[in-house]
Parts: C-alpha cells; sequence; structure tokens
C-alpha cells in the first residue's frame, strides 16, 4: 500500500518498542574437539578415547566438574586425501566437548592445559551470563516501557490519548542484535588471541498496538 493512502479500518496505533541490559559475563563455554587418523579403526578408537581420558584428568585438576563438560560419542569415518588421485589416509575418529567454565580468570590457563592433553582443534569461546532469564524479563519490562512512551509521543502530537493495549508481538532478539559477544582461537590453543570478555548485551523487542481515545 502507498504510504500516501488513508487505512483501512482504521483501529489505532501500533509502535515498536526495544531496549537491552549489559551485564558482565560470569560464564564462558569452550568448545574443543580431539582429531585423530590412523590407518587402523581400532588404533584411532585407541588413541583417541586416551585423549579423552587425559582433558577430563585436566580439567579436574582445574576443579571443573565432570557435569560441567558435554562431550559427544566417538565418531569414525574414513578419510581421504582429493588430487590428481584418491589416496587413502586411514580412518578419523573425533570426540568434541563443550566445557562450561565459571571462573573466567582461568580460561586460559584451562584452554591451554586442555590443549596441552590432546584436544588439537579449538573451535570457539562463547561467553555468556547464568541470570540470563531474569536480565531478559528486565529488557522486556524496558522495550514495553519504551514502546509506550512512543506511543503517548505518536498520540499527543495527533491531539488524541492512548486506550487500552489491544495487541502485543514479541519481537525475536536474534533480529534486534547479537546477545552475545564470541572470540575464536586461531586452533593452537597459544593464547594469542583476545580473551577479554567484554560485556554481554541481553535484548528484547515487542510491538505493541494500542487503542486511541479522542483528544
Amino acid at each position: 500500500m502507498n504510504d500516501t493512502q488513508s487505512i483501512e479500518n482504521p483501529w489505532g496505533m501500533s509502535v515498536f518498542g526495544a531496549a537491552s541490559v549489559d551485564a558482565a559475563p560470569d560464564l564462558a563455554r569452550l568448545r574443543v574437539a580431539i582429531n585423530q587418523t590412523r590407518q587402523k579403526p581400532g588404533e584411532a578408537f585407541e588413541v583417541t578415547r586416551a585423549a579423552v581420558n587425559q582433558v577430563r584428568e585436566a580439567l579436574r585438576n582445574h576443579n571443573v566438574p565432570d557435569s560441567a563438560v558435554s562431550t559427544s560419542q566417538l565418531d569414525l569415518k574414513s578419510s581421504w586425501k582429493y588430487g590428481g588421485e584418491r589416496k587413502f589416509l586411514g580412518y578419523e575418529c573425533t570426540a568434541s566437548f563443550v566445557i562450561e567454565l565459571r571462573e573466567l580468570d582461568r580460561l586460559e590457563t584451562v584452554l591451554v592445559d586442555v590443549v596441552d592433553a590432546g584436544a588439537n582443534q579449538v573451535d570457539g569461546v562463547t561467553f555468556d551470563v547464568q541470570a540470563k532469564k531474569e536480565l531478559r524479563a528486565m529488557a522486556r519490562a524496558a522495550a514495553v516501557a519504551a514502546a509506550r512512551e512512543k506511543a503517548a509521543l505518536y498520540a499527543e502530537a495527533a491531539g488524541a490519548r492512548l486506550g487500552p493495549v489491544i495487541h502485543i508481538k514479541d519481537i525475536d532478539s536474534d533480529h534486534l542484535q547479537n546477545s552475545y559477544r564470541s572470540h575464536r582461537s586461531s586452533g593452537d590453543g597459544s593464547g594469542d588471541g583476545d580473551l577479554t570478555p567484554g560485556k554481554i548485551s541481553i535484548s528484547a523487542g515487542v510491538v505493541i498496538g494500542f487503542s486511541l481515545i479522542s483528544g
């Protein structure tokens, strides 16, 4: 519909409101993996399983509980080199870890020790907050307040007053902005990358429909 055309079936006013709450992260998720290739499948399983045990032992030495470590089952597949002629490289076995760490000041030390223990693939470090539910609720309340303030300004400028709320639609926060700040390491776990967590912004958005009362 052309913006200059009149609105059919007028009913009131619809406005969008958004807000965010900033918080210092208190949780980090480390995503690492063990990847080994051997000529025989049994050998690939054996060396990978041994590395899994070494990584878990390294985490226990840092007082990271087993409940904070999520491990995938060992995955085995054939590995090939492609080029002028296809060449069989062996059997590739992989085990992935997601490690939740609450002591962020030990992040780099834990990451280095995990790599030294056998995790030869670092997929990334993501920061988060434990109280996300409470912070999201604060952001949603602030988004509603922002929408109401905007609607009141429009209504006043148009010589009307806000009536009751007749419609509320939640907006997916992923469409507003990134809710996490992530940092990727370069795979060798050397700590050359910036692991400063900074801050996390928890966002919320809402569309609210108001009826209007003639001023």
